[in-house]
């Protein structure tokens, strides 16, 4: 991962003192709410239902264990002992003192982290595979790029007020598993034609109040002119886009009124008036960022699949485990590990103090240190040993961190919702938690086979409910929590904006839905197909004449609390 030198290091503790100084002036009444607001956005913090958060930065979802300690030890000494993991792969406060916030980005800052730019009309923090750098079907590592626009895009002067919020993701492997259709700007990474790497880039996705898929406006961009593009992108976007109408200032509806192809030809106006400025990207420069970012020295490991294939046989549960959460890694006798935070009983992305310590423990113990946080909200380490997999299932299993669901029914993503957002209009939590109660069946888990349900508690769509298999998205009807279902998104390859059902349900009906959807799906699906293509194959009317047959009944799990 990259590694911070002394400029990375000063420029953060400048950070610190200038927010610390901001915030003694706004508590004592020097400055007004509607200024303090922009600079506190700034720095990660909100104003929830019930108390501030704090969104602290994990770039491209990387971080060491020295990172993560730091996170367990913040959350126990400044909130209440756990943090959220975010669709965006960074880490949230529910309960930080506002006057605290300072003390935090300190402690922060001294492993090389912060909250810059994870709120506010910015670019946001940029994501990229959970999996980058290590997966089995990867063309180009992602990460470095990521850090070249990381650092180019905190506090430019030219783009820190942009019309909305901002967001860039890319991924460098065959699966998309950044989601770059859904991102304001989505970069594919090829191989040209001697082995060199280029960018397709795609604009104008996002979720929200007007879900869109990203259109591709340029195929193969040169590396050196990642930057001058991303730019004339952002230029165009800060000259066009809204600024009366918050709902309308995103940038999918600027390439939407303009059509992708007028777009994109502003943009390539744009962009040969910059193409060549000094933020072009010298050999030199991708040289040493890529550096960061070059993998460990693995040390040989003899032959360990004999021996997991007997773990496996002797353990029913180890080996539902290894099938859904270990993927293929690049180097033979290595794998990568997903760490679910999915289990029944607990809101999902949810990680304890003591937790995130296993973790950071295991990263080095099993691994080189490094830990990933997914958008599916878990934690991932990349880089362990195939003769590792069985103790490491059996410590992960003791912290709860080993549910055999990744990629599953019962691997939903889902916002904070009512229980903690001010902007909610629905709670989202105990949703989560009634349908992994219901489903927590393996053996039907796994005959469903892949499926990604998405809940959102407001049409904001943090949960990505629009481009879930099985969306599902909180409503208020006259001061009562109903809930919106939708079918057929998918954030992956093949990217699609799910439909809506029909009607809404009550909250004690959501859980009869899905099981109802499940019986649909398991009626007409041909042999080896996903819910997804089973969907797609034979569209909305039978699943929506099954929920609204008849009269919902309430099963035992939905009606709990």
């Amino acid at each position: 991962m990259y590694q911070y030198d002394d400029f990375d290091r000063n420029f953060l503790q400048e950070r610190v003192a200038q927010y610390r100084d901001q915030t003694d002036r706004y508590l004592a009444g020097e400055i007004p709410d509607d200024v303090f607001q922009q600079l506190r956005l700034r720095n990660g913090l909100y104003i929830q239902r019930l108390a501030p958060m704090l969104r602290i930065a994990v770039p491209y979802g990387t971080l060491n264990a020295t990172q993560l300690r730091k996170l367990a030890s913040i959350s126990r000494d400044y909130d209440k002992g756990y943090g959220h993991l975010s669709t965006r792969q960074n880490m949230q406060l529910n309960w930080p003192e506002l006057e605290e916030v300072p003390d935090i980005l300190a402690e922060l800052a001294d492993v090389n982290m912060h909250a810059i730019q994870t709120s506010g009309s910015c670019v946001r923090n940029v994501t990229t595979d959970q999996f980058a750098g290590v997966a089995a079907d990867e063309w180009s590592d992602a990460r470095p790029y990521a850090e070249m626009l990381r650092q180019w895009s905190t506090y430019h002067p030219e783009f820190e007020w942009l019309p909305r919020k901002f967001k860039i993701a890319l991924n460098g492997a065959e699966e998309d598993r950044a989601a770059i259709a859904v991102h304001d700007i989505g970069i594919q990474l090829k191989r040209g034609p001697v082995g060199e790497t280029v960018f397709d880039i795609y604009v104008g996705g996002g979720l929200g109040r007007t879900p869109a898929i990203g259109a591709r406006i340029r195929e193969d961009l040169p590396e050196q002119y990642l930057l001058t593009y991303v730019e004339a992108i952002l230029r165009v976007y800060n000259r066009y886009g809204r600024r009366d109408n918050k709902y309308k200032a995103r940038i999918k509806i600027l390439v939407k009124a303009m059509t992708p192809a007028t777009f994109g030809e502003k943009v390539d106006a744009e962009w040969a008036i910059i193409k060549d400025n000094p933020q072009v990207l010298t050999k030199e420069e991708v040289e040493r960022i890529t550096r960061g970012f070059a993998p460990p020295a693995y040390p040989l490991l003899a032959d360990a699949s004999q021996q997991l294939a007997d773990q496996r046989l002797a353990s029913p549960a180890f080996n539902r485990w290894v099938e859904q959460n270990v993927a293929l890694h690049k180097q033979p006798n290595y794998a990568i590990v997903t760490l679910s935070t999915k289990a029944t009983g607990i809101p999902p992305g949810d990680v304890t103090d003591v937790q995130m310590e296993a973790v950071a423990d295991w990263s080095e113990r099993f691994g080189f240190g490094e830990i990933r946080i997914s958008h599916e909200q878990n934690f991932v380490l990349p880089d362990v040993p195939m003769h590792d997999l069985a103790e490491l299932y059996e410590l992960a299993a003791a912290e709860g961190l080993a549910s055999a669901n990744q990629g599953l029914l019962t691997d939903v993503i889902c916002c904070p919702g009512g229980d903690y957002c001010s902007l909610a209009n629905a709670k989202s939590i105990p949703v989560a938690e009634e349908l992994l109660q219901r489903f927590d069946d393996y053996d039907y888990l796994h005959d469903l086979g892949p499926l990604d349900l998405n809940i959102s508690g407001c049409m904001n769509a943090c949960g990505h409910h629009h481009v879930g298999h099985i969306g599902i998205l909180g409503v208020d009807k006259r001061g009562d929590e109903f809930y919106q279902i939708s079918l057929g998104g998918n954030a992956t390859n093949d990217a699609s904006i799910g439909k809506i059902v029909g009607p809404s349900f009550g909250r004690d009906e959501v859980v009869g839905v899905v099981e109802r959807l499940m019986d649909v799906f398991i009626d007409y699906r041909a042999e080896g197909e996903t819910f997804l293509d089973c969907y797609r194959r034979v569209g909305m009317e039978p699943f929506k004449d099954r929920v609204y047959a008849e009269p919902m009944t309430v099963s035992p799990s939905a009606s709990a609390g």
